[in-house]
C-alpha cells in the first residue's frame, strides 16, 4: 500500500500512468466497450465506475493544456447534442480538477481514436457512453 495514492489505481495501471509522455492518450471505458478490440495495452479494473476511475487518474496525471481538448467522450448516437448522465459526472470530476469539459466524439471516430491511444482501461461502468478519452499534459516544475 502507499501513500497519497487512490487504492482504486491498480499496480498496472500506475505503471501505463508513469509510462505515458505529454501527449499521449488514455481511455477510460464502459463494460461495452470493445476495449480487448483496440487495445494496445488493457488494464482491468472490474466493479470499477468510469467517473471514480478519472477521478482517482486526475489525482496523479495532468491533463494536456496545450490543446483546444484534451478529454473527449463518445457522442449518443443519434442524438450528439445529447450529454448523458455518466457524461455529467465526467464532466464535473474535470471540474473539480480545474479541467475544461469533455467534447463530444462521434463512435467511430472515438473507436478509431481509441486504437491508436497508449492503453485503454476496461472498468466495470455498466452506463452506456460511459467512455472517455483523456491526452496526458505535462507535469511542471
Amino acid at each position: 500500500m502507499l501513500k497519497g495514492i487512490p487504492p482504486l489505481l491498480s499496480p498496472d495501471l500506475l505503471h501505463v500512468l508513469a509510462s505515458m509522455g505529454h501527449g499521449d492518450e488514455l481511455v477510460l471505458a464502459d463494460a461495452n466497450f470493445p476495449a480487448a478490440t483496440h487495445a494496445k495495452r488493457l488494464i482491468h479494473l472490474p466493479g470499477t465506475s468510469a467517473p471514480e476511475v478519472l477521478q482517482a487518474v486526475l489525482q496523479l496525471m495532468p491533463l494536456d493544456d496545450f490543446v483546444a481538448q484534451a478529454a473527449l467522450t463518445m457522442q449518443v448516437v443519434g442524438d450528439p447534442a445529447a450529454r448523458p448522465p455518466v457524461v455529467m459526472e465526467f464532466n464535473a470530476a474535470l471540474q473539480a480538477h480545474g479541467c475544461a469539459p469533455s467534447t463530444g466524439l462521434e463512435r467511430f471516430a472515438f473507436y478509431d481514436r481509441a486504437a491508436q491511444a497508449f492503453a485503454i482501461v476496461a472498468t466495470g461502468e455498466t452506463r452506456i457512453y460511459g467512455n472517455i478519452l483523456l491526452k496526458k499534459g505535462v507535469v511542471r516544475p
